[in-house]
C-alpha cells in the first residue's frame, strides 16, 4: 500500500467548503477525519487565527494522518462524545462525514466490503468487542429481523434471516464470503451487488451503532455551536437521511419534539454529488448532504 496516495476524494467537497466556512478565523470540527481529505481542504480555507479539531475512533485512519499545522488537532474519539472532546468550546461549523474511507474500505481487512474474502470484523472502533461475525452466529431470530428490516430496509427478512440461522447451524459464519455463499440472488449484476451492499450495510450498522451515535451527536451539537453557526452532515442511506432530515427541518428527533426548532435548514433540497464528481469519484453516487444553521434563539 503507498501511503503517499492515502488521501482519498474527499466527497462534495467544494459544496462543504463553501456552505461551512462562515468565519476564516472561527473554530471548526471535522467529526469524522477519516484519511484527512475535507480536514485539509478546511485548513487552506481558514486564515491564520482559525482553528480545526477533528475527530476519529479509529486508530488506523488517525496512524496514516500526515497533517502538520499549528491550528489543527486531532481527537481519538467518536463523533457522539462530541460534548466531552470539546468541553464548553463554541465552535463556527461541524463537519460529519458518515461514510466510510477508501482506506477502510480496501485495505482495513476487516470485512467491510462484500467484493474481499476477509474476516467479519466491521469494527471502526478496534477496541470493541462487538464483531460482524458476532452479530450473524449469536443473534436471535427476531434481533436478525430488526437488523435487515430496519438498517437494510429489506421486505424479504424472514427469508435472509431462516438463510442465516439454517447454515450457521452447521458451520459458524467467519469470513465475508462464508455469508454471501448462503444466498442465491436471481436478476442482474447490479440487483446483487445491491443486496449484499445492503446486507453489509444493516451489519455495519449494528456493530458500530452507527444510528444511536448519530442521535446522540445530533443531541450534543445543540450546545456546542454558536448561534448562525453551521453543521454539515453527509449522509449515504435513506436511514440516515431521514433522521437528519427530520431533525433540521422538523424539530423531530425519534421520540423527542423541539417546539423551537435548534438548526435551520439552509437550502429546501438535499445537495447531491454533480456529474463531474459522479464521473471521478462513483462511490459518492449515494452521498447526500445537508447543511442547517443553528438558531440563533438556542445560545
Amino acid at each position: 500500500m503507498n501511503i503517499n496516495n492515502l488521501f482519498h476524494k474527499p466527497v462534495l467537497l467544494k459544496e462543504v467548503i463553501k456552505n461551512l466556512i462562515i468565519n476564516k478565523n472561527g473554530i471548526y470540527v471535522d467529526a469524522t477525519f477519516g484519511l484527512g481529505g475535507h480536514s485539509k481542504a478546511i485548513l487552506d480555507k481558514l486564515d491564520k487565527n482559525g482553528h480545526l479539531i477533528a475527530i476519529d475512533q479509529d486508530k488506523e485512519s488517525i496512524k496514516y494522518n500526515k497533517i502538520k499545522d499549528p491550528r489543527f488537532m486531532l481527537v481519538n474519539n467518536n463523533f457522539s462524545e462530541i460534548k466531552n472532546i470539546l468541553n464548553k468550546k463554541k465552535v463556527s461549523g461541524i463537519l460529519l462525514d458518515l461514510g466510510l474511507s477508501s482506506f477502510q474500505i480496501e485495505h482495513s481487512n476487516r470485512g467491510f466490503s462484500h467484493q474481499l474474502n476477509e474476516i467479519l470484523d466491521m469494527r471502526i472502533n478496534q477496541e470493541s468487542k462487538y464483531y460482524a461475525k458476532d452479530v450473524i452466529n449469536k443473534s436471535s431470530r427476531k434481533k436478525l429481523f430488526k437488523i435487515f428490516r430496519e438498517y437494510g430496509d429489506f421486505k424479504n427478512c424472514k427469508n435472509i434471516v431462516d438463510k442465516i440461522l439454517k447454515n450457521r447451524i452447521k458451520n459458524k459464519i467467519e469470513n465475508t464470503f462464508d455469508l454471501k455463499k448462503i444466498f442465491f440472488i436471481k436478476g442482474s449484476f447490479r440487483k446483487k451487488k445491491n443486496f449484499f451492499s445492503r446486507l453489509f450495510q444493516s451489519i455495519r450498522i449494528e456493530v458500530n451503532n452507527e444510528i444511536g451515535n448519530l442521535k446522540k451527536f445530533l443531541i450534543n451539537s445543540i450546545d456546542y455551536i454558536l448561534p448562525k453557526g453551521r453543521i454539515l452532515i453527509i449522509s449515504y442511506h435513506s436511514l440516515e437521511d431521514r433522521i437528519i432530515k427530520n431533525f433540521f427541518k422538523k424539530g423531530i428527533l425519534c421520540e423527542k419534539i423541539f417546539t423551537i426548532y435548534p438548526f435551520l435548514s439552509i437550502h429546501k433540497k438535499v445537495i447531491k454529488p454533480d456529474v463531474e464528481e459522479l464521473l471521478k469519484n462513483p462511490r459518492s453516487r449515494s452521498a447526500r448532504l445537508r447543511v442547517a444553521e443553528k438558531n440563533s434563539i438556542y445560545k
